[in-house]
Formats: C-alpha cells, sequence, structure tokens
C-alpha cells in the first residue's frame, strides 16, 4: 500500500465517521441519547453561572449524579453555547414519568422526554440549537479519537499500515461509539484525550535517542494531556499509573536515574497543576478525593452488589451497550444483529490465542508487532476494564459496554489482530475490512431502521378505521375544570386467557377533545381478586409520545399495550381491565363520563381474561434462585383479602440445589409500598424441624407459615414478600435472588398482593 492511498483511505474513514456521526446527532431526539437528560442541564449550569453545583443527595437537580463529574467537558461545551438562550430547556426537557429506561419493552414507551415537534424542527432555537451545537463538537472530538486510535496502531504495527486502517474503521464504526459521539456526553473528551495520552507514551518508550530538553517536552506535554484527562472522566489513574511504567521502562533503558526523576516530575507536576484542584473540591465539600460517594449516592446503587458471577450474567445487556443499545438503553438492534456481533468477537478472541500461541510456540512472525507497544496498549484496557469490572459496576446498575470506551483503541485494535490471526498476512486486512465493512453498514441502518422508528408519532386513525374498532365505548375523561381531555373510543382485546409469564395483549383508540395545563397518565391495569392489580402498564399517552398539555384537539390514534404477568402471579384467577386517567402527582383519578352524558365512575372495564395455573405437582409453580444454593418452587395462600387481626396460611415448596454449611433464616412478610409491615413470620424452616444445612441436593420440602395481621395493619394492598438470611456477628447476611435473563439481583421476591380490608 503506498503512503498516498493509506492517506486516502484514512480520510475517507474519518469522512464517513465525520458524517456518520453528524447524522446520528441530527436524527437521535434531544435528550434521548444515553445521559443526555443529565449531561446537557450540566453544560447549561455552567455556561449561566460559570460555576460549578454542590452535589447534594436527595436534593434533585436536572444535573443529578452528572455535577459530580470532572467539569473540562462541560465548560468546553459552555464556552461554545452560552450565547444561546436556553430559557426553553423545560419545554424542551418534558420528562417522561413513565419512561422504561434500561429497558426494552413489547410496545414502547421508550422516550425519555415528551417531544413537541414545533421545537425541535429547524430552524433549530433555544436548547435545541445548543444542543445541536453541543452535539457537532462531540462529533469533532469523536474524529480526532478516530484518527488517533490509527496513529496508535501505527506504532504497535508499523509494518502493517492496512491492519491500522482496519482498526480505525472498527472503532470508527462502531454504532454505538457513533450513536454516543452524537451526543452531550463527556465520554466524548475522554476518549480522544486517552488516546493521546496512550499515543505520546508509546512514542516515549519508542525514541530513545531525544536530547534531554527534548524529552523534557514530551513529559511535560504527557503531563499536561493527563491534567486534561483527569479534568474529564475519572478514568485517569490508570493512565498515570500507566505513565508512570513507560517512565520507569524508558529509564532502565537508558540506565539514567536522571532520566526517571525528570520523567516523574515532568508528568507529575503538569497533572496536579490542571487537574489537582478539581480534587482539592471535592476532598473539601465531600471529604473524597474522587468524589465518588456523593456521585454513587445521587446515581443509586444495586440492592445486591454484583460479584463476578453476577456481571457474566449480564453479559449480554453489556455487549449490546457496546455494539449499539440506542436511546436510553432501552432500543437495541435486532436480537441477529448482537448473535453475529458476539459471535465475530469469540472468533477474534480464539484468533489472539491462536497468534499467541503461534507465536510461542513455531516463532512464527504472522504480524510485526512492537512487543512493548503492544502490551501498553493491552494494559491501558485492563486500567480501564478491571476498575469497572471490580469496583464501579459491582456497585452501580452499569453493565454497559459503553462505559469501556475510553479504551476503544485497545478493544478495536485486539478485535483486528484476532481476526487475522486466523487468515495468511495477505489476506488478514481484507477480513478487518470486511468486518469493518459490516459495522459500518449496521451504523448506516440504525438511524433509518432503529432510532428514527421508535420515536415516531402514532398514525392518526382515518374514519374508515374509527368504524372498524372492534369494541367501540364512547367514554370521555374529565378533568376537574370539567374540560374534557381525552375520549376512549373503544378497545381490542388480543388475549382471553394468560398463564403467569405470559402477556395481555390491549389495544385502546382514542381521540384527543381539549388540552389541559398539566399532564396526566393512562393506567391499565389487570385486575384479579379482591380488585388487587396482577399486571399493569402506566404511560402518558402515545406509550410516552404525547402529552395532555400539548394534545391537539381531535387528533385519534390507538396505543397498543401490553400487560406482562408476572412469573409468580397467583393462579388461577379472573381477571378483567381496567383503563382510565390519572395526576401522577396527586394520583387523582379523572371521572369517566359517557359520551352524551352519564358518569361510569373513574375507569372503564372490560373483559374477563381468565389467569390460568401452569402445570406442576404443586400449586403456583415458580423457580426462584436464591443464590444457587435452594429455589422456591412452589406456593399457596389460603385467602388474598384478610382483616386486621384475621391469619392467613401461607405455604412454600422449596427444593435444595446444593448442600448449604450454613442455617438460613426464611422471613415470610406481609409490606405496603411504604415498607410498613402488616405480617412477618422468620426462623428455620418447620419451625426450626429442617434446617437448611441439613438439606440434600435434590431435596425437596413444603414449609407452612401462619401470618397473623396486625390488629393496627391500615386497609390498603400488601406485597407478600419471601426473604432468605442469615445472622452472623449480629449481622444480617442475605442469599440473593439471582432472575433469569441477566436482570440485577435483589435481597427478596415479592410473590403476589393480598388487601387488607377495613
Amino acid at each position: 500500500m503506498t503512503h498516498r492511498t493509506e492517506r486516502l483511505i484514512l480520510a475517507l474513514i474519518l469522512l464517513l465517521f465525520l458524517f456518520l456521526g453528524a447524522g446520528y446527532s441530527i436524527v437521535v431526539p434531544p435528550f434521548e441519547a444515553s445521559d443526555e437528560l443529565w449531561h446537557y442541564p450540566m453544560v447549561k449550569y455552567v455556561a449561566d453561572h460559570w460555576t460549578l453545583p454542590v452535589q447534594a443527595p436527595g436534593v434533585e437537580t436536572p444535573w443529578r449524579q452528572e455535577g459530580s463529574q470532572p467539569p473540562l467537558y462541560y465548560g468546553l461545551v459552555a464556552a461554545a453555547t452560552f450565547w444561546i438562550d436556553t430559557s426553553d430547556m423545560e419545554s424542551v426537557r418534558h420528562l417522561n414519568r413513565h419512561v422504561d429506561n434500561g429497558i426494552a419493552t413489547p410496545d414502547g414507551n421508550i422516550n425519555l422526554v415528551v417531544h413537541r415537534p414545533g421545537l425541535e424542527s429547524f430552524p433549530w432555537q433555544g436548547t435545541v440549537l445548543a444542543i445541536h451545537v453541543a452535539r457537532l463538537l462531540s462529533v469533532l472530538m469523536g474524529t480526532a479519537a478516530v484518527y488517533l486510535t490509527y496513529l496508535i496502531v501505527r506504532e504497535v504495527l508499523p509494518e502493517q499500515p492496512a491492519l491500522a486502517l482496519g482498526t480505525a474503521a472498527i472503532h470508527a464504526f462502531t454504532p454505538m461509539y457513533v450513536f454516543i459521539s452524537g451526543a452531550v456526553n463527556n465520554d466524548n473528551l475522554a476518549v480522544p484525550l486517552s488516546n493521546l495520552a496512550l499515543l505520546m507514551q508509546l512514542r516515549l518508550l519508542k525514541q530513545q535517542s531525544w536530547t534531554t530538553r527534548q524529552a523534557l517536552v514530551r513529559y511535560l506535554a504527557l503531563g499536561g494531556v493527563l491534567g486534561l484527562a483527569a479534568l474529564t472522566k475519572l478514568g485517569w489513574p490508570a493512565l498515570a499509573v500507566l505513565t508512570a511504567l513507560v517512565v520507569t521502562v524508558r529509564a532502565v533503558r537508558l540506565r539514567s536515574w536522571s532520566e526517571f526523576f525528570m520523567g516523574g516530575l515532568a508528568t507529575v507536576l503538569p497533572l496536579l497543576i490542571i487537574g489537582g484542584w478539581w480534587y482539592v473540591r471535592n476532598l473539601r465539600l465531600y471529604g473524597d478525593l474522587l468524589g465518588l460517594a456523593v456521585f454513587k449516592a445521587i446515581l443509586g446503587t444495586r440492592e445486591v452488589p454484583a460479584d463476578l458471577a453476577q456481571l457474566w450474567r449480564e453479559r449480554y445487556s453489556f455487549t449490546a451497550g457496546y455494539w449499539g443499545n440506542f436511546g436510553g438503553l432501552n432500543v437495541p438492534m435486532s436480537g441477529w444483529v448482537y448473535a453475529v456481533l458476539n459471535s465475530v468477537a469469540l472468533v477474534a478472541v480464539l484468533g489472539l490465542v491462536i497468534l499467541l500461541l503461534r507465536s510461542i510456540v513455531a516463532s512464527e512472525k504472522r504480524l510485526i508487532v512492537e512487543p512493548w507497544a503492544l502490551v501498553v496498549v493491552i494494559l491501558w484496557g485492563l486500567g480501564v476494564f478491571l476498575p469497572w469490572a471490580l469496583s464501579w459496576a459491582r456497585d452501580t446498575w452499569s453493565s454497559q459496554g459503553r462505559l469501556v470506551f475510553s479504551a476503544i483503541a485497545t478493544w478495536s485494535l485486539l478485535m483486528a489482530l484476532g481476526l487475522a490471526g486466523w487468515f495468511p498476512r495477505r489476506w488478514a486486512p481484507w477480513v478487518v475490512a470486511a468486518f469493518a465493512l459490516l459495522l459500518l453498514g449496521l451504523s448506516v441502518a440504525s438511524p433509518i431502521v432503529t432510532i428514527k422508528p421508535a420515536y415516531t408519532l402514532p398514525e392518526p386513525l382515518t374514519e374508515a378505521c374509527v368504524v372498524a374498532i372492534p369494541h367501540p365505548v364512547g367514554v370521555d375523561f374529565v378533568d376537574f375544570r370539567s374540560a374534557t381531555v381525552m375520549r376512549l373510543l373503544g378497545y381490542d382485546l388480543g388475549t382471553q386467557s394468560v398463564e403467569p409469564g405470559g402477556q395481555v395483549e390491549v389495544t385502546l383508540y382514542w381521540q384527543a377533545l381539549a388540552s389541559t395545563d398539566q399532564d396526566y397518565t393512562v393506567f391499565v391495569h389487570l385486575l384479579g381478586e379482591g380488585e388487587l392489580v396482577v399486571a399493569q402498564r402506566d404511560t402518558f399517552p402515545g406509550l410516552g409520545r404525547f402529552s395532555t398539555m400539548w394534545l391537539e384537539p381531535g387528533v385519534r390514534w390507538a396505543d397498543r399495550y401490553v400487560l406482562e404477568v408476572p412469573h409468580t402471579a397467583y393462579t388461577p384467577d379472573t381477571a378483567i381491565i381496567q383503563v382510565g386517567l390519572y395526576d401522577p402527582v396527586t394520583g387523582v383519578r379523572l371521572p369517566a363520563v359517557q359520551a352524551g352524558g352519564g358518569a361510569t365512575g373513574d375507569s372503564v372495564r372490560f373483559g374477563p381474561v381468565s389467569i390460568d395455573a401452569l402445570p406442576g405437582k404443586v400449586p403456583n409453580p415458580i423457580f426462584v434462585n436464591f443464590g444457587d444454593r435452594m429455589a422456591l418452587v412452589g406456593y399457596d395462600l389460603d385467602q388474598r383479602v384478610v382483616r386486621p387481626g384475621e391469619t392467613l396460611t401461607l405455604t412454600l415448596n422449596w427444593h435444595c440445589l446444593q448442600r448449604m454449611d450454613t442455617n438460613y433464616n426464611i422471613s415470610a412478610q406481609v409490606v405496603d409500598t411504604g415498607q410498613r409491615k402488616a405480617a412477618q413470620h422468620d426462623g428455620w424452616p418447620l419451625d426450626g424441624a429442617a434446617p437448611t444445612a441439613a438439606w440434600e441436593p435434590g431435596q425437596r420440602l413444603t414449609d407452612t407459615y401462619t401470618l397473623q395481621i396486625y390488629p393496627d395493619a391500615n386497609p390498603g394492598v400488601y406485597d407478600v414478600r419471601i426473604i432468605v438470611y442469615a445472622l452472623k456477628d449480629g449481622e444480617i447476611g442475605h442469599l440473593p435472588v439471582t432472575p433469569e435473563g441477566g436482570r440485577m439481583q435483589a435481597k427478596h421476591i415479592t410473590l403476589t398482593t393480598l388487601r387488607v380490608a377495613p
């Protein structure tokens, strides 16, 4: 490959990335990119005040945990947008209270905010303009990162320009990276700064003929980049450690103590001068150098800290978040895409093993690699991944592959090397190019096929559609100013029977009658015995895409709701569908009036839906895994509507998964939404006669609990909750519930609900 050809291909990769990033920045609606909902308010705060907020857990702010992030990215974007009047931010950032954030649901409701086309259409103004300016600046940062990845690989593979181009292309065309680059997100500055520091480290390792003055200048420059990285994101300590290693190796090679001390001081001093003030501020305000405690307090943490086994169970969401899971991690690509990409990644891992074995056993130099350069690049990847896996992801719900993008140069290089390892040297670049082209195709298709449809408004109903509604209703919902807000034209119930773990589909046909001065929420409940909610769907109209404050009178549309019945739902039961509107702030429901007159209460009801029992040898067969030691495989209740002072009988069926050396307590609790208990029973199984340490693997046991409702229990709906725990040195150690599908562990399982009647 000639130098001119290499430069032309590199320019093409950078231009394609620039256009892709700009395209994503336009197609993705404002505030619908990962965490942009909080990143941009942080930018606005800096632009409005030219100071930084003081974080206070429990105090709700638009920037939330992002106010604990180092400030450089926000300052740069604020400098680019301060001249724009963004006083309309709250109108543009109209929060969807019921968004299914981080969850891909079968019916939608993925909008982080409710969008008003008139505020967001071109020509952009106000907050929308500021967001697009910030996004464009982020795309430029992302472009710089791709270029730096190319330069890094040229240092690692000096005789393989084609693989350097292929690695840069893998980096550039990874759909999630393009998506994040087109968003307001501080990762967009962290990645190029990390790449720049890594490149400078590699060149320090490579070049030994510099004069003392030349080396000093480069050490100072590297320290300056480390300082900027320290002001951007908290991944910089790994860069600092890596710099110390590079300085040490260079000093050993030169056999010079003066080189060691010069390199150490010349990198540390700029780091402290540029970035130190931020960490002193954290220490002064929060008593924590990194400020992580207040960050986590605001963000929230896992109920049960994740171990490596749990993180492995969450690998699907991690890889999806690396390849491309858009929106608030709730707009995924098709499942086959992840299957293909993960398979290619596995092939690349095996290719790396083959490459290593051939290099060791056969001394075959299939690819000419600078070994120290490759070691440094791999160490950087480990420096990003291990703190994430061992600390951050352990405490927070952060199984997101995008969080290791600071080392995307490493991951892209390892993908390229692994794929190349399977083939002769002359074929390797073509294989890497083929994978890059696959990623490019996905990046081009995703805005059209995946992202844009997710935020498209429902199609208006034609007159023919209205006439064809299967079950006409004609009920109006009236707000408290006696203004009619919405009319339920009719419904279609797609399911007559369901089993636990199944779905009930309900299509509702709506007409807007008047806009209001506040948001109202649509509720669709599946009500079983005792008016207990078996499943529910609460959303703004249009499954999160409309606000009753902005509805145009006369607009008609259909919403398809999918009610997911819990796998622990009590059976058999006969349920009905209940539909209505309520104020999400007060919880008060709107009156329902038959069109033309006549009150019908506060909802519309129809059905029935039969909730049938699953086949099994015990009532309500389920499988709830408690720490891979024991499983709850069924339960039964003798009644689900009780009064204060009455008793109910709960039967639990257990299965021993493995031998236990601990005697666990079983806690059966009746708890309301305010965590107030109406009944509780704790103890070893069979009132102490069957301690869990005596259980044998495969053993089945039926345990019965008599729960007396407290005489002073308030009327209402309560959860029936099961907890397994042990006491050790006065501390409670929970045996966590390990759900299927890679969901997070919990300290308890809710079986069903019951009602305490007055």
